[in-house]
């Protein structure tokens, strides 16, 4: 008889990396909440949905704390920001070449910030609010550094704010082309761009058709889904996204980017702005002659309250934390505290943060195979520097090329639709259970095999022993390892506690003391190398249980 659990491992095995989302089936009764955590695979398990990576130290604060401390401590934590260390550098020939500084600083926040909650946060809302260097932002930085420190402040704020802020936010408006949209003028054949309109409705709001509030899709009575917005609707989104440009020039035409203006909100210019009528969703009309600041806040106001926003929002970012394949439950429960986060306010995202973590789904006492997601493979590589101290001689983390090597980056995508889609299902097993696995989109030969080699290049050549390192280098440190590596068994258990909270399995382990057996006992360095690179290139680490 096959074992499931044994053939979702297989496939994860020879994918090299793995995940899962949609709908497991939800039950009438609510899950018992997540219990205070009380072993260090516990903590692990939480710090691994909510942080860069679990380490060692961070899991004992947690033990210490319980679950829910853990967390209100986190939502308070201020946040970590890109853009002043930007200011801060030396000017460069040109602005691109500063990209490699913004990637710099993201990884010092990610790795060492106190605030890893507001910053696994802030990179997920990065995945659905997307905006890219890769594209008419490769000169713009600081824009970048900006939106990102605006995603990371906002994180736990309101949705209402957010899609506000997001809207108006030069990067946003260069890169789907809502700055400098205006309003009709058939004459010079003019017609308000829609591009942000569509964007903004599909991807970071209410999606394509209509949901339940478990996030299921409505049908009609043809059994079809029902879409949430037509044509018109796009259009008039469109008119009213229109007379916002780069702020601090009086005349519309001739504003331009500056180091002050592309990391403040865009600024109204009346006199492009589409002073009609206009349809937006669910019926609702915006009046003739309102100005564009009422008709913007009358437009989001439309969106914020459509009632798709609780579940598109929850089940995006319960993918993105802690599941590829929630329950029907599990999403509603979420989406009902966007609704309404128990004082009447909608949008708290602070409380769906909570909500998501604290729910009894997301650390289940029984777990059945489709619970947990794959890791992205920049949260692999960030949860191995977390645990081996990575550092370099020069202190930054110059990983410029990280959108190459792992097939993702920091504001790096190749379009606003990510480098993977929620809705992805790689065919198979997965596809058969109707199932997803986001996450497997970017898992190709070649990104596998990419993944494969850095984390080899990582664990046996740059690491504390080389002695011809560069000063920016990122090496890890595993002296510790290396002080066991004649006792295979204890260095296997150590590796195992530092990246799995000593939860391996009985075949991986044989297989590592079978391939360390191999190397002399007087090479501490291979067989330490080694033992990290078998583990961290495993299934049982490239999956977040």
């Amino acid at each position: 008889m096959t074992n499931p659990r044994l053939t979702s491992i297989l496939a994860i095995l020879a994918l090299g990396i793995s995940g899962c989302g949609g709908g497991s089936g939800g039950s009438s009764q609510p899950p018992p909440p997540a219990p205070d955590l009380a072993s260090k695979a516990e903590a692990f398990q939480l710090l691994n949905q909510a942080t860069f990576g679990a380490t060692e130290a961070e899991a004992q604060r947690v033990m210490a704390l319980g679950v829910e401390a853990w967390v209100d401590d986190q939502l308070q934590r201020p946040a970590s920001l890109q853009l002043p260390h930007m200011r801060n550098l030396p000017p460069r020939e040109d602005a691109g070449q500063l990209q490699q500084d913004r990637v710099d600083i993201w990884f010092r926040n990610v790795l060492h910030g106190d605030d890893q909650l507001r910053q696994r946060v802030a990179f997920a809302l990065s995945e659905i609010m997307v905006v890219s260097q890769q594209g008419a932002l490769i000169q713009a930085p600081f824009s970048l550094a900006s939106y990102y420190d605006m995603l990371a402040e906002n994180a736990f704020g309101n949705y209402r704010d957010l899609i506000e802020d997001v809207a108006l936010h030069p990067a946003m408006g260069v890169y789907l082309s809502m700055l400098g949209n205006e309003k009709p003028n058939p004459q010079s054949n003019i017609r308000p761009d829609e591009n942000f309109a569509r964007e903004l409705m599909q991807l970071f709001s209410i999606g394509l058709v209509e949901l339940d509030s478990d996030g299921s899709v409505r049908l009609d009575g043809q059994n079809q889904p029902i879409p949430t917005y037509d044509q018109p609707i796009i259009e008039g989104f469109a008119h009213v996204y229109t007379g916002w440009t780069y702020a601090g020039f009086t005349n519309f035409e001739d504003a331009f980017r500056t180091p002050f203006n592309q990391v403040v909100p865009m600024q109204l210019y009346p006199d492009f702005h589409d002073t009609g009528p206009k349809s937006l969703l669910n019926g609702f009309e915006l009046p003739a002659g309102q100005s564009g600041a009422a008709d913007l806040a009358g437009a989001l106001d439309n969106i914020f309250n459509h009632p798709n926003v609780g579940p598109f929002i929850a089940i995006r970012l319960i993918h993105r934390l802690v599941t590829s394949n929630p329950s029907p439950g599990y999403v509603e429960r979420v989406a009902s505290v966007f609704d309404d986060n128990g004082v009447g306010v909608r949008g708290d995202l602070a409380a769906v943060v909570r909500a998501i973590l604290l729910d009894g789904e997301s650390r289940p006492d029984m777990r059945i195979e489709i619970d947990g997601k794959v890791k992205e493979p920049l949260l692999r590589l960030t949860q191995l520097w977390r645990a081996y101290g990575a550092k370099s001689a020069g202190g930054g983390y110059p990983f410029y090329g990280a959108y190459i090597l792992l097939g993702q980056g920091p504001l790096q995508s190749p379009s606003v639709f990510n480098v993977f889609s929620p809705f992805y299902a790689p065919p198979g097993e997965i596809r058969d259970s109707s199932l997803v696995a986001p996450e497997l989109q970017i898992a190709t030969e070649y990104q596998n095999t990419s993944v494969t080699n850095l984390m080899f290049f990582q664990c046996f050549v740059l690491n504390h022993t080389n002695g011809t390192l560069g000063e920016d280098d990122v090496f890890i440190d595993f002296t510790e390892e290396m002080n066991l590596a004649v006792n295979i068994d204890a260095l296997i258990t150590r590796v195992a506690d530092k990246l799995l909270a000593g939860r391996i399995s009985a075949t991986l382990r044989q297989e590592i003391a079978g391939m360390v057996e191999r190397i002399p006992e007087d090479n501490a360095v291979i067989r330490a190398a080694e033992t990290i690179y078998l583990i961290v290139t495993s299934p049982e680490y490239a999956y977040q249980l």
